[in-house]
């Protein structure tokens, strides 16, 4: 039976990202991720050459992922700025992996720093295209990398998004 080769990458980006998650850059060998992937260190090769290519597949997977929240952010309408502090606290997405292994891979590559610039860039410009305001598309976006870190990090409260929406009614939001 013919192997799927966009399957077997898609499988090898998801093992490199939950390495990188779970044991930083230094952890997320070629041979480490070959394993958790299941394929020979061989078929990882073949789809990417070295971990710089790896590193890349993942970065793209990012852009390709913040491409696709941007275009659900716009479907949302009237309610873009709502639909982004809704899903800004959601975790174990795959827009939520990429996103952490990205995180650490800035720690080292300043092309992983790019491409989180560029992300929350993308927010911004579609925040600030409707809102039609630099300083509260900021505030929003703030907002909800304060929900994303602290439901990454255990500390979120269950009311905290019904507070935000509160406020943002009483600005006409």
């Amino acid at each position: 039976m013919a192997r799927n080769p966009t399957e077997t990458k898609e499988r090898l980006l998801d093992a490199f990202e939950s390495l990188l998650d779970e044991f930083g850059t230094a952890g997320a060998t070629l041979d480490a991720v070959a394993a958790k992937a299941g394929v020979s260190k061989g078929g990882l090769l073949y789809h990417f050459g070295s971990k710089a290519a790896l590193i890349k597949g993942s970065l793209e997977r990012l852009e390709h992922l913040v491409a696709e929240d941007v275009e659900a952010m716009k479907a949302a309408g009237d309610r873009l700025h709502l639909y982004y502090l809704e899903t800004s606290a959601e975790i174990g997405t795959p827009l939520d992996q990429s996103l952490i292994a990205a995180g650490r891979l800035a720690q080292e590559h300043d092309e992983a720093k790019t491409a989180l610039r560029k992300t929350r860039e993308a927010w911004f410009d579609v925040l600030n295209d409707h809102l039609g305001d630099p300083a509260l598309a900021m505030t929003i976006q703030l907002i909800g990398d304060g929900m994303y870190f602290n439901q990454n990090f255990g500390l979120s409260q269950d009311e905290a998004l019904g507070h935000v929406k509160n406020v943002l009614a009483r600005l006409g939001l």
